[in-house]
């Protein structure tokens, strides 16, 4: 190749023959087919098919409405404090979004699933506790082997202070540091023409497991990724469309992540003792429910928040790998706040939601 000073020029026909080639070599050149997805498309392919189980009895459970899959603002703020109050006002409409965030490797695909209620709740007032707002979830980890999607290798799920995980039938992943707890199944969506993980959450304190180790009990919401977000016709339709919103979103819940009117702290949202909760149970606890960069459980190796933030380093832990799992990210925006997140995780109380 000539410098910019050389006055020596190839002739015209070897710059052509060269040109030519390499534009065929340009054209045969094979585009890895995982390319040309984008984010969304990946979060909405792989977005699981909910069930939710739903009880009605009791004051704080609005009819079935405390069990609804809502967003963060549907009440129209980003006001954390205010949300049990709001979820039991005449004329609430709780439209079904879910929250996902998706990072990356060169191996591996991460979509983080979050699932928001405005009230953690109970019927009876015999040592338990209820509190405002309540955040469970999902990390699903995708091998990026050169299909459009990938293939969906393992889950970990939360259920309140614990994590659970699951591997496909036909996994290369098997238990590593944790053991399995069960096999995640697939179901066709009459939405769209994919087979979709299964996922479930219990009534009142919305514990996350893979279907069927939560089921429906009576009655219940059957919810499907989509492009819209519906608001269910009863505690008992089995057919809710929800809607999925981007945590990295400009404005989105990434970017309030220092909103003192939405959260308390690091990965905590903000709730308070206002309207009844607590009335009629043991008690109602402040500051309790926890955004995915705030899930722990405590009896694991990963800190505070990584299941979303480092789940390269989770997956590790958790599973024996039998092909390459890169740890170095290709996108991650949760690492730029890798400092704050790591005090955070040293100075945090325990996850109690």
């Amino acid at each position: 190749m000539l410098d910019a000073s050389s006055t020596t020029r190839r002739p015209r026909g070897v710059r052509a023959l060269i040109a030519a080639v390499l534009a065929a070599a340009a054209l045969a050149a094979p585009t890895p087919a995982d390319a040309a997805i984008s984010r969304a498309e990946l979060a909405l392919r792989w977005a699981p098919i909910h069930y939710q189980d739903v009880d009605a009895t009791g004051s704080h459970a609005l009819n079935g409405q405390s069990d609804y899959l809502t967003s963060v603002d549907f009440d129209g703020d980003l006001d954390g404090r205010d949300n049990w109050d709001r979820a039991g006002q005449a004329g609430t409409a709780l439209a079904a979004h879910v929250y996902y965030s998706v990072v990356e490797t060169s191996t591996h695909w991460y979509i983080t699933y979050f699932f928001f209620h405005p009230r953690d709740w109970t019927d009876h007032p015999f040592f338990e506790t209820e509190h405002e707002n309540d955040g469970e979830g999902a990390l699903f980890a995708i091998e990026r082997d050169g299909s459009t999607y990938g293939v969906l290798r393992a889950a970990v799920t939360v259920a309140h202070s614990d994590f659970f995980s699951y591997t496909p039938t036909g996994s290369t992943w098997t238990s590593g540091g944790e053991s399995i707890d069960g096999t995640l199944r697939f179901q066709a969506s009459p939405h769209d023409t994919f087979q979709h993980p299964v996922t479930a959450q219990e009534a009142q304190g919305h514990g996350l497991k893979a279907h069927p180790q939560y089921d429906i009990n009576g009655d219940g919401l059957v919810y499907y990724p989509s492009t819209v977000a519906e608001t269910p016709s009863s505690s008992n339709d089995r057919d809710v469309r929800y809607q999925l919103i981007d945590i990295f979103a400009a404005g989105g819940l990434w970017a309030q992540r220092s909103n003192l009117s939405l959260f308390a702290s690091l990965g905590t949202f903000a709730g308070d003792t206002s309207g009844d909760c607590g009335v009629g149970t043991w008690s109602c606890s402040t500051n309790s429910a926890n955004a995915p960069w705030g899930w722990d459980d405590g009896n694991d190796a990963p800190a505070r928040g990584e299941i979303a933030s480092d789940p390269a380093k989770l997956s590790a832990a958790y599973f024996t790998v039998s092909s390459g799992l890169a740890r170095t990210y290709s996108y991650n925006p949760y690492a730029g706040a890798a400092a704050a997140l790591a005090e955070a995780a040293r100075t945090a109380p325990p996850t109690v939601d």
